[in-house]
């Protein structure tokens, strides 16, 4: 019951994105919330308009890994490079989790591409302890590079 009410709040989520502003992190999204979300905005990234999915993606960077891979247009061009850009518009996604803690979880995510190609990244999120607006936020500190897994006929 609680994955079919967590389900039904990321479809509302969704439903909100397509239809305004993008979500912002909130200490009352947990970490598979967070994922979910980036997943599916990288799947669906030119709604509501172009490259919506990315930069909703980079709204849930950790400040951390922002200063890394900013600002927002150079964060854009690290999606679209040959690592990364398997996650636009994929057709499918499986999470296994690796790793939980209280303020860290560690997923497994396998995706599937519109060629029919498996690869899977391991995706971090942790929660944001630093003091400021994003205190509790989940937010994403680390995506592997894709791990090529074979092809689906």
């Amino acid at each position: 019951m609680k994955i079919l009410i967590k389900l039904l709040v990321i479809f509302f989520l969704f439903i909100k994105i397509s239809y305004a502003d993008l979500v912002k992190p909130n200490p009352n999204l947990g970490p598979f919330d967070v994922l979910m979300i980036q997943l599916n905005s990288l799947k669906n990234n030119d709604k509501p308009f172009k490259d919506a999915g990315i930069e909703q993606t980079w709204e849930f960077a950790h400040p951390n890994n922002k200063v890394v891979t900013g600002p927002l247009n150079k964060f854009k061009q690290m999606i679209y490079s040959e690592k990364y850009k398997i996650l636009i518009s994929h057709e499918n996604s499986e999470i296994t989790i690796l790793e939980e803690t209280k303020d860290m979880s560690v997923y497994k995510v396998t995706v599937l591409t519109k060629n029919k190609k498996k690869y899977y990244y391991i995706w971090q999120v942790e929660r944001v302890l630093i003091e400021g607006d994003l205190k509790n936020c989940w937010m994403t500190t680390r995506v592997s590079n894709p791990k090529y897994v074979g092809e689906i006929i």
